[in-house]
C-alpha cells in the first residue's frame, strides 16, 4: 500500500513500484505533487501503486523529454518519399521548433497550441497554418503511442473556438480563365522567355489538366499518338536537385488529347530534339530556361541564418553587399557558412535540364498574367516593359528597359497561378457536361463513394471530350485571330495562319 510522508509544511505521497524502487505522487509536468493533509496524500500514493499493480502506471518523468529531442529523432525514424521529408523538415525547423523546442512533451497544453496557430495564422496562411499544425498532430500522436505522453493535445475538437460558419479556412475563390485567356498567357509566357516552349507548356496544361511536376516529368516516351501516359513525375528538392517519383497519390493514368494537341506537342518534341538529361538520363518533352547552376547540397540561406542567429537579409548582405553588416556580424556568418558547406549558386555554362518552379512561376508565368514583375530588391514591382509593335507587345529587355518601353499588357487573370490551369481544366470539362468519372481519370482523382464503383468511362464519353475542347481550341484561335493576324510567337504564328 500506500503511504503518505511529511516534508516541511506539506505532504508527499509514496508509493511502489517494484522492490526496492519507490515513487512520488507528481503531476503530468513531473512535479511533485504537495499535499495539505496526510490523508490525500495516502489517497494519490494509493492510487498510484493500484495502477501500478494493473500494469497502467506510467513514469511521470518520460514527459520531461522536450519536444526538441524527441523531434529530431522522430525524423530520422520516418522512411517516406524526399518531398514528404523535405516538408516535414520545413514544418518543424521554421515553425515548430521556433515555438516548442524547449517544451517538455508532457508541458505541451492545447491552449499553448491554439496561441501558436493564432500567432502564426497573423503572418501566414490559414491552410498553411493547418498543415503545421497537422504534423505537430501526428507528431505528439506517435508520442502518445510511445507512451511518453497520456494524451495529444494538437487535436483539435470540431467546431470548438470558432467563429460562425463551419470552416473559417475558406479562402477566395480560385483563380481560373477560359480557352482564350489560357491561349494569351501562354503566347505572353513564350515572350518573356524568347521561345516557343513555354507556349506549348501553358496550353498542355490548360486542356490536360496535368500538375506541375508531371509536366516537367514528361518523358517523350510516354507522348503518344493520341494519348499522355503520367507515369512519373520530377519533385524539385530544396538541394536544387530533382526527385524522379511516382505522380502524387500514385494516380498513374493515360490522358486522352486532341489530335491538334497531339501534334502541337509532337511537332515541338521533333523540333527541339530533346537529348537525355544528366541528372536522370531520361528525355524529357521540355527543357529548362537558362543555364544551370551548381547546388549547395541541400543548404539553404535560411540555414545560414539560423547558425548564425541572424536573418535572411543579413546573411544576403553579407553575400552581395558586404559594407552594410558590421565586420563582427559579417564573421560570424561566414563562420556558419563555411560550417555548413554553403557556397554561392553558380552558372556552370550548361543549358538547365528542366524549369524551376520558381522561375518559371515567378518570372514566366505571373507576369505573363497580371503584366507585372514582382517585387524583388533593390527593384520593386513594375510593369512588363513592351515594345508596342508587334502585336501584342514584345518585352524591352537591357538598360533602361521601362524608359524605352512604350506599352505594358493588362492583367489576363490577375492571380492566376500554374496549378490554377488544373483548375480551369476542370471548370472546362464542367462546361461541356463531362461525365464526373471522366473528369477523375483525366486529373488523377479517386472517388470513394459507392456509386462511383458503378460509373465507368465510355470511349463515347471520350469523344464527346474531346470533341467540345477541340470546339473551344478553334473559337480560342478564332478569337485571337480577331485581335490580330500575326503573332511574334513562331508556334502561335503558323496556328494562326492555318
Amino acid at each position: 500500500m500506500g503511504f503518505a510522508e511529511k516534508r516541511g509544511g506539506y505532504w508527499r505521497g509514496r508509493y511502489k513500484i517494484e522492490p526496492g524502487k519507490y515513487g512520488t505522487v507528481s503531476d503530468a509536468a513531473g512535479d511533485v505533487i504537495k499535499f495539505p493533509t496526510k490523508l490525500k496524500a495516502k489517497q494519490a500514493a494509493d492510487e498510484e501503486e493500484a495502477k501500478v499493480r494493473k500494469g497502467q502506471w506510467r513514469d511521470p518523468t518520460l514527459g520531461q523529454t522536450t519536444f526538441g529531442e524527441y523531434v529530431r529523432g522522430w525524423y530520422e525514424d520516418q522512411d517516406l518519399a524526399a518531398s514528404t521529408m523535405q516538408n516535414y523538415r520545413h514544418h518543424i525547423e521554421e515553425h515548430l521548433l521556433p515555438e516548442f523546442e524547449d517544451k517538455p512533451l508532457a508541458s505541451i497544453r492545447r491552449p499553448d497550441i491554439n496561441a501558436w496557430e493564432k500567432k502564426e495564422r497573423a503572418v501566414y496562411a490559414g491552410s498553411s497554418v493547418k498543415t503545421w499544425r497537422a504534423t505537430l498532430h501526428l507528431i505528439l500522436a506517435d508520442a502518445v503511442d510511445e507512451e511518453l505522453i497520456t494524451s495529444n493535445p494538437a487535436v483539435k475538437r470540431r467546431g470548438r473556438g470558432k467563429r460562425a460558419g463551419r470552416n473559417r479556412d475558406r479562402g477566395p475563390e480560385k483563380v481560373v480563365t477560359d480557352p482564350l485567356g489560357a491561349l494569351l498567357i501562354a503566347e505572353r509566357a513564350a515572350l518573356l522567355s524568347g521561345r516557343d516552349d513555354e507556349f506549348v507548356a501553358c496550353i498542355l496544361l490548360m486542356y490536360t489538366g496535368m500538375r506541375w511536376g508531371e509536366l516537367v516529368g514528361l518523358q517523350t516516351k510516354f507522348v503518344r499518338p493520341h494519348t499522355i501516359r503520367v507515369e512519373r513525375q520530377l519533385y524539385e528538392l530544396d538541394s536544387g536537385q530533382f526527385e524522379d517519383c511516382p505522380p502524387k497519390d500514385d494516380s498513374r493514368r493515360t490522358i486522352d488529347v486532341p489530335d491538334w494537341l497531339a501534334a502541337l506537342l509532337s511537332d515541338h518534341i521533333s523540333r527541339g530534339k530533346p537529348k537525355p538529361c544528366a541528372c536522370h538520363e531520361a528525355k524529357y518533352a521540355f527543357r529548362g530556361q537558362g543555364t544551370e547552376r551548381a547546388g549547395n547540397a541541400g543548404v539553404k540561406l535560411a540555414d545560414v541564418a539560423r547558425r548564425a542567429g541572424v536573418s535572411t537579409g543579413t546573411v544576403s548582405n553579407v553575400l552581395n553587399r558586404p559594407d552594410r553588416v558590421s565586420e563582427k556580424t559579417r564573421v560570424r556568418v561566414e563562420l556558419a557558412a563555411a560550417e555548413l558547406g554553403f557556397t554561392r549558386d553558380k552558372r556552370t555554362g550548361e543549358e538547365a535540364d528542366h524549369w524551376r518552379r520558381n522561375g518559371f512561376g515567378t518570372w514566366l508565368f505571373t507576369p505573363a498574367v497580371s503584366g507585372w514583375y514582382p517585387k524583388k530588391a533593390p527593384q520593386e514591382a513594375r510593369p512588363v516593359p513592351l515594345r508596342s509593335e508587334p502585336w501584342p507587345g514584345v518585352p524591352v529587355r537591357g538598360r533602361n528597359s521601362q524608359g524605352r518601353a512604350d506599352a505594358c499588357w493588362v492583367p489576363v487573370a490577375a492571380g492566376l497561378t500554374p496549378h490554377g490551369l488544373r483548375h480551369s481544366h476542370r471548370t472546362q470539362m464542367e462546361e461541356l457536361g463531362t461525365e464526373k468519372v471522366l473528369m477523375d481519370e483525366r486529373l488523377g482523382h479517386i472517388d470513394g463513394s459507392v456509386s462511383a464503383r458503378y460509373a465507368h468511362v465510355t470511349r463515347n464519353m471520350r469523344e464527346r471530350l474531346l470533341a467540345g475542347l477541340a470546339e473551344q481550341w478553334e473559337a480560342s484561335l478564332s478569337a485571337r485571330r480577331a485581335m490580330c493576324p500575326r503573332s511574334p510567337v513562331a508556334v502561335l504564328d503558323r496556328l494562326l495562319q492555318k
